[in-house]
């Protein structure tokens, strides 16, 4: 019996140190077969370049991108277009003036001095003067007042009204206007071109006159969107000199047929034309000394 066991025992050993050599082998087997394996990813790893991190990380469940990196920020859809829809809108405009400059063949003479403005806009820039009986070309465009004028093949403005389709005349009306300007009224430019703004011809011709008859006026009010101002036929010349307001008045009521006034308001008091016989009326109390005109002499023509 003890030689059985110490027989199987003998097996035993024999197989189990077989066993161990065979698993001893296999494991070197298959590390070699890893080191390899490593090695030849290690070279392809090296001659490649990095895999993005979205494909690296696919394995291991949705990519988490850092917010504070400049690359996570989303894509918007809602960015501002007005600055885009303003360039286009400019060159829309640019399109449409060369359009009118190359296209303008009508052909006008200005019947008085006039000043040249840079665009129909109040804010624009007196580029230079026109004398009267100038022969130019019309794109036929008018804009607040003002019409539009090719001069040099530029586009250029100047106030509506003054323009006539025949070459002005020294006949007897003409003679008439150069003897009431020698009187004391003008359509000569004055310094401050943009109290014209919307003015109508008539109530530019009494600026003009005012503004030459009195210099020492250097504050005007024109158009409005109030009362007769809206309409461009009012012009407030202001002074808060009860004399020199009252002197004011007198040239304006003594031009009145010249001037087509409509009315004068200065000093609490109004005139009209039609009730000239009845002299300065009571304007009554309106609530403050502009409303009462106390600041400034308010005159409209018809």
């Amino acid at each position: 019996m003890a030689h059985h066991r110490h027989k199987r025992e003998t097996n035993a050993r024999r197989l189990s140190t077989l066993t161990g050599s065979r698993a001893a082998a296999w494991a070197a087997g298959a590390a070699v077969l890893a080191t390899f394996a490593a090695v030849g990813l290690g070279v392809l790893s090296a001659g490649s370049p990095a895999a993005p991190a979205a494909f690296t990380a696919a394995s291991h469940g949705p990519v988490q991108l850092d917010p504070r990196r400049s690359d996570a920020a989303p894509v918007s859809r809602t960015f501002d277009r007005s600055a885009g829809r303003a360039f286009q809108d400019g060159m829309a405009a640019q399109r449409a003036t060369a359009r009118a400059v190359e296209q303008a063949q009508v052909r006008k003479w200005t019947t008085v001095d006039l000043n040249v403005w840079s665009s129909p806009a109040q804010v624009a820039r007196q580029v230079g003067l026109l004398p009267a009986g100038t022969h130019v070309l019309t794109t036929g465009r008018v804009h607040d007042g003002r019409v539009e004028l090719v001069l040099h093949g530029q586009s250029r403005w100047v106030t509506g009204g003054y323009l006539a389709d025949i070459e002005p005349r020294a006949d007897a009306a003409s003679s008439s206007a150069r003897a009431a300007a020698a009187a004391g009224l003008s359509m000569a430019p004055c310094p401050d071109g943009s109290v014209e703004y919307r003015l109508t011809p008539g109530a530019v011709y009494v600026y003009r006159s005012v503004c030459h008859a009195f210099p020492q006026i250097t504050s005007y009010g024109g158009w409005d969107a109030h009362g007769e101002h809206a309409g461009g036929k009012a012009l407030d010349i202001m002074t808060t000199d009860k004399a020199l307001g009252d002197q004011i008045a007198a040239f304006l009521q003594s031009h009145a047929a010249e001037l087509h006034l409509y009315d004068v308001i200065w000093w609490d008091r109004i005139w009209t034309p039609v009730r000239a016989a009845e002299g300065w009326r009571a304007y009554g109390n309106h609530g403050s000394p502009t409303a009462d005109h106390m600041d400034h002499v308010h005159v409209s023509v018809s």
